[in-house]
């Protein structure tokens, strides 16, 4: 099974489970036994038939080109991480 972190935006859904083994042989697949254990899970990751634009997949350290059809082994690491907004513009200061 798939060792699959839950990040923290989601912990809501699982009741404050941050990590958990998950079957499947595809993202897909851990997302439905994901979304059968937590439901609302799926739409939170997902739009339509795709991963959101605004979540990234990392299955062992690599992110997934395929998103939900991407492979996964029984000893895949799987990450779903929150893109991170903000940071620093590039504005000059109105007083400058």
């Amino acid at each position: 099974m798939a060792y699959v972190w839950i990040p923290s935006l989601l912990r809501d859904l699982t009741g404050g489970v941050s990590e958990m083994h998950v079957p499947g042989q595809t993202v897909d697949d851990l997302v439905s036994v994901l979304e059968n254990q937590f439901p609302g899970l799926r739409s939170r990751l997902c739009e339509g038939s795709a991963i959101r634009p605004n979540i990234a997949v990392i299955i062992d350290g690599l992110r997934s080109k395929k998103g939900l059809r991407e492979s996964v082994s029984d000893t895949s690491e799987v990450h779903f991480v929150p893109a991170i907004s903000g940071g620093c513009s590039n504005r000059v200061p109105s007083n400058a």
